[in-house]
């Protein structure tokens, strides 16, 4: 029957004849053949099934070999023996070699033709010693899904006891060399399918003997962990992670994140790897596991390997947004990764050139599955366009792809952010989180105490809240310039983008102490800042003219030298300027200017004088409490030196026509190049030692002094301007010496404000020499602070153009509060009336202690811009004349007493910050005001005031467009370069710290 069967299958006849002979021989299976026709026709038919030239003999063996073995069963044992499945599994079949898939699928069918036959258990032992050598050879996907399948149907074939789990870990290292080098969808098919058999395999194996799973998954991350160059392990060990139960999460991640044996290298390829594995379809929980372990590795501080990870693969990521399988999973990947990457906008820029390409897209395809994931991804991408605002070139394009999708409230937004941070992570591995902190729940960044330096870093505090001025600062395009401007601006970068609790201003701090402050030692915040705003000043002025010399040296000039140049610097310093365009950014933004007219009421010859002024510094109305501090310093400190932008304070001797002020001069007195005064009149010019003069009693004012009644005490800001701005006769040791009479007669001096600064510095002079004990003493009283001030401002051309109209009818015994009102011109009342120019109290400078020289510092401060409506929208223009001393020319029954009380009801709510060195906590406005009454000895000491205007040119931005919606600028790339760099520093650093505890559980 062999014979006319083999003759059959390779004869010429046609196909449907065969199929009929065929059948025959089929049928003839029922009869009886002695054991050598049978196993004659054994071989014929396996031979057929592995070696046919066509699938019509192939399928001949098939049915032919079913028919024979069902009928002689004893025959087909007897062939079917060990020796021969063993012969076929490692030597192959004649020219069929032994990996082919052909003999796995003859040896399945013969398992399943003597599945009753008591030999075959001798056939499943051998076959599971079998499989395990073949998986240890590294079958190829579909040898191994045949083998899959031939073991799913037969589980008595998969090894037993220790060798199941040396199988399984086999399987995995096998799985991990699985590649598909086709491109085309239906081998593609054919590959997924192939591998879901395999892992299909693993997972019964799994729930048949759970011991085997751990060991697995320890195989699969060492394969994903290897740095071996040569070996890629392959994407399709995806499929495994489905089928491992997302209970042991926590356990799995704790034990790799905290293992000690594990590198940071081999981390970062497992993370990479898995995140690769996003692209795997059909896999179900993969970015549950990437997103633990990216927290896990945040818990244990491995920045290190979060940074290099987000950065190597977000655009990966990001890229599978365009796959409609694995979206879902990874826009959750993506989220979490750009979220938690907050110390650099590097991650998120990245992506930032494909997202309006995607947006488009999914608009166009109008399918609702589109507009819901579109919903997700424009509220991510508004919040990191909030954290990292300042790049309206990168970020407008996406703004009006996106602009028909909701955006997510402010408060959303921070709740996002402040949730996804590194260290913020709240997770069951809270515990291993290291001692180094990140920023406070403020968002605001400390200074740390280099060292007695409180006063600096309060007032740093206050100017880098200064809004206006911190965005100026930060839109300067000062590459190339090593200047104190650019090292502020460093400093200033820093304290909005670190990632860093406090940062430490060691290189401003050298760049900006004054020569003559020791070292280490407490110093007078006022003193320093106005030394810094001239230092500022200086420098900006001796570069314009640098750069003006440069430019006529390019167009055939001939050379000045340095000293010309410093030369120039100092006649620019010494002229006021005129228009905005010449003013330095300190002019702009700090910059006012006094004017301080002397009239003689003997001859009525008067003398006036304009002087710029970066601060007022504001002297206490004389008191009862106050009758043995004769003297009151123009400055707080005995070293004080005055810098070129002059500080207002209380008038002093005058011999001259003009009136000696002792801490007014005109612009600029310190140079970048060499520390010098500039000259100036004598009756104008700076001491450099303003410690108390001999004849300090020249320097007693004879002032009306507003009382309170029922003998109230505490003042107000308002009323210590009052008193500066109020006239003082000159008389007694204090006349004025009048060239007009050449001799000293009495006279009056009144001061008034031509120009207002956007930023107002107010300094308390609160630091008074003692002349009867010789020693200098703090004045503690209380001042209350308004949050508006509302500033006299008397824009005027010249009081010498009404000189000639002043009335000479004065009674010279008449110094009563009328005598002001006498002086004046008639019908120029109205005229000469000041302007009120509405403040907000923006920062606030305390000290605390008895002694300019010893104490703390720290400060209150919120964000104020220029452009606030508050004030406006309740503000009615009205005009005052100028009072004598006794009337108030900021009353409290002004318009912004009203207005004060609603704001100071509405700011109790909003944010004010207390600055406290390397702390930074959120406060209110009236802890603000109460500081005093809690703490006697914490006074406030220097006052900014933000004036706000109804369109400040200063301040404008492309806030209302979205594109910065922080405000601030972008940053120039060396600062953003420099602020990356040192923010993976100090995560580095956080790793390394994290690290510590570990090597002393784990020694050696």
């Amino acid at each position: 029957m062999d014979k006319i069967l083999e003759g059959l299958v390779s004869s010429s006849h046609p196909l449907p004849l065969k199929r009929v002979i065929v059948r025959k021989v089929v049928e003839s299976a029922e009869h009886w053949l002695d054991e050598a026709q049978c196993e004659a026709m054994f071989d014929l038919t396996t031979r057929l099934i592995l070696e046919g030239q066509d699938p019509f003999q192939r399928q001949v063996g098939h049915q032919v070999l079913e028919a024979y073995a069902r009928y002689h069963r004893p025959e087909f044992e007897s062939f079917f023996n060990k020796t021969f499945v063993l012969g076929l599994l490692q030597q192959g079949y004649h020219s069929l070699d032994r990996k082919d898939v052909a003999i796995l699928d003859y040896i399945h069918n013969g398992l399943k033709l003597i599945m009753s036959c008591p030999s075959v258990l001798d056939l499943f032992s051998l076959l599971q010693v079998e499989v395990l050598r073949m998986v240890c050879e590294r079958p190829e996907p579909q040898l191994c899904a045949r083998l899959s399948d031939l073991l799913t149907d037969f589980v008595q074939c998969i090894p037993k006891g220790k060798l199941s789990i040396t199988f399984c870990q086999q399987l995995v290292r096998t799985i991990g060399h699985f590649q598909c080098v086709s491109t085309q969808e239906k081998e593609l098919r054919e590959y997924v399918s192939q591998v879901t058999k395999v892992s299909n395999l693993l997972q019964n194996i799994w729930k048949a003997e759970p011991s085997t799973l751990l060991p697995s998954l320890q195989e699969v991350f060492a394969s994903i962990s290897s740095t071996d160059a040569s070996f890629e392990p392959s994407v399709a060990l995806a499929s495994l992670v489905q089928h491992i139960p997302l209970q042991m999460i926590t356990v799995l991640i704790r034990s790799l994140t905290t293992d000690p044996n594990v590198k940071d290298a081999s981390m970062t390829q497992a993370l990479c790897r898995m995140i690769d594995w996003l692209s795997w379809p059909l896999a179900q929980h993969v970015d549950t596991w990437v997103i633990a372990l990216l927290k896990g590795l945040a818990a244990v501080q491995k920045f290190t390997i979060l940074i290099d990870v987000t950065l190597l693969k977000i655009e990966l990521v990001f890229n599978r947004l365009w796959f409609p399988l694995v979206r879902p999973g990874a826009l959750t990947v993506l989220s979490h990764m750009l979220l938690s990457f907050q110390h650099s906008p590097e991650a998120f820029h990245l992506i930032v050139p494909h997202v309006v390409n995607l947006v488009h897209s999914f608009k166009s395809d109008g399918l609702p599955s589109s507009t819901t994931f579109l919903v997700q991804l424009t509220e991510l991408i508004h919040c990191m366009m909030y954290h990292y605002s300042g790049f309206p070139d990168l970020y407008e394009p996406i703004l009006e792809a996106i602009k028909d999708f909701p955006k997510p409230s402010e408060e959303k937004i921070k709740l996002i952010l402040s949730q996804s941070a590194w260290t913020s992570q709240s997770n069951s591995l809270a515990s291993c989180l290291s001692r180094l902190s990140g920023k406070s729940e403020t968002g605001k960044t400390g200074l740390i105490n280099l060292g007695n330096t409180c006063y600096m870093n309060s007032v740093i505090q206050a100017l880098f809240m200064a809004t206006d001025f911190r965005r100026q600062v930060l839109s300067l395009n000062l590459n190339g310039c090593n200047s104190l401007m650019k090292k502020l601006q460093h400093l200033f970068a820093f304290l909005a983008h670190t990632q860093r609790e406090a940062y430490a201003p060691r290189i401003f701090f050298e760049a900006s102490r004054p020569p003559w402050f020791t070292p280490r030692s407490q110093q007078d915040c006022s003193e320093y800042l106005r030394f810094l705003l001239d230092r500022l000043h200086e420098e900006e002025k001796i570069l314009k003219v640098q750069s003006s010399h440069k430019l006529s040296e390019s167009l055939g000039c001939s050379e000045t030298s340095l000293q010309e140049v410093a030369n120039k610097a100092a006649v620019l310093t010494e002229t006021p300027c005129t228009s905005d365009s010449e003013k330095t950014l300190i002019e702009k933004m700090f910059g006012g200017k006094l004017q301080t007219h002397i009239c003689c009421l003997n001859c009525r010859s008067t003398s006036q004088k304009v002087e710029a002024f970066t601060d007022l510094s504001l002297a206490f109305c004389p008191s009862s409490s106050m009758e043995n501090l004769s003297f009151q310093e123009p400055a707080s400190s005995p070293s004080t030196q005055d810098g070129g932008l002059m500080q207002a304070s209380v008038p002093g001797p005058s011999k001259e026509p003009g009136v000696c002020n002792p801490s007014t001069a005109a612009f600029a007195c310190y140079s970048a190049v060499n520390e010098r005064m500039v000259d100036s009149p004598d009756e104008f010019r700076c001491s450099e030692d303003t410690s108390v003069p001999n004849d300090s009693n020249k320097m007693l004012v004879n002032k009306d002094v507003p009382q309170k009644a029922g003998g109230e005490t505490t003042s107000s800001v308002t009323d210590l301007l009052n008193y500066f701005l109020a006239p003082e006769i000159l008389t007694g040791d204090n006349q004025y010496y009048c060239e007009n009479c050449a001799s000293l007669q009495n006279a009056e001096k009144t001061m008034q404000i031509t120009e207002e600064p956007e930023y107002l510095i107010l300094t308390l002079l609160r630091f008074s020499y003692d002349q009867k004990y010789h020693v200098r003493r703090k004045i503690l009283d209380n001042v209350s602070l308004p949050l508006v001030l509302e500033l006299p401002v008397k824009r005027t051309t010249s009081f010498s153009s009404l000189s000639e109209s002043w009335s000479l009818d004065v009674d010279f015994t008449d110094i009563s509060e009328n005598l002001a009102k006498k002086l004046k011109p008639s019908g120029t009342e109205e005229a000469c009336s000041p302007k009120l120019v509405p403040y907000l109290l923006s920062s606030v400078v305390v000290h605390s202690g008895v002694s300019s020289e010893s104490g703390h510092y720290y400060s209150y401060a919120r964000n104020i811009t220029g452009t606030e409506s508050s004030y406006q929208m309740c503000h009615q223009p009205e005009t005052l004349t100028l009072a004598s001393s006794q009337s108030h020319l900021l009353g409290r029954d002004s318009p912004s007493a009203v207005i004060e009380q609603d704001l100071e009801n509405k700011e109790m709510s909003k944010e004010w910050f207390l600055f406290n060195d390397s702390r930074v906590t959120f406060t209110s406005f009236q802890s603000v005001q109460k500081i005093t009454s809690r703490f006697p000895k914490d006074t406030a000491y220097v006052l900014l005031y933000k004036k706000q205007n109804s369109a400040n040119g200063l301040s404008g931005n492309n806030s209302t467009t979205g594109l910065w919606v922080n405000g601030d600028p972008p940053l120039q790339k060396e600062l953003m370069d420099a602020i990356t760099k040192d923010n993976k520093l100090y995560l580095q650093v956080a790793a390394l710290s994290s690290e510590a505890p570990k090597l002393l559980l784990h020694p050696g």
